[in-house]
């Protein structure tokens, strides 16, 4: 048996929001996009090299306020990236931690937090 990749699924309340954070601040693409009507909910996947994430805005879906850690190997370069974007709502940095990474952590602007992480070479 093998477990294949995961496809989080985050709460969005405003596309206008999500699409600023995900696709102009951090540099996702929208894979594709779905609503059962025009007036309904919208429901769409972001990718990111093999970082796939999906954000909904059917309440039914998800809770706000998730937490996810994703694996980055050039910190420093996704770092000096989204410092040269000027993003009014966010200005991360990077954190050392005691169990041996370093971390970047943002939240978007439904109160996600994405922590992208690499591990410290010894």
């Amino acid at each position: 048996m093998k477990l294949g990749a995961i496809a989080p699924i985050l709460r969005i309340f405003d596309e206008a929001k999500a699409r600023a954070f995900y696709v102009d601040f951090l540099g996702f693409q929208v894979d594709w996009e779905h609503r059962f009507e025009p007036a309904l909910p919208l429901y769409l996947q972001v990718s990111r090299d093999g970082c796939v994430l999906h954000l909904s805005e059917h309440h039914g879906d998800c809770c706000p306020g998730a937490a996810m850690r994703i694996a980055v190997d050039d910190i420093d370069a996704l770092h000096a990236e989204l410092a040269n974007k000027n993003y009014g709502y966010a200005r991360p940095g990077i954190e050392a931690t005691p169990w041996g990474t370093r971390d970047l952590s943002v939240k978007d602007p439904f109160g996600n937090r994405l922590t992208f992480t690499t591990a410290i070479s010894t």
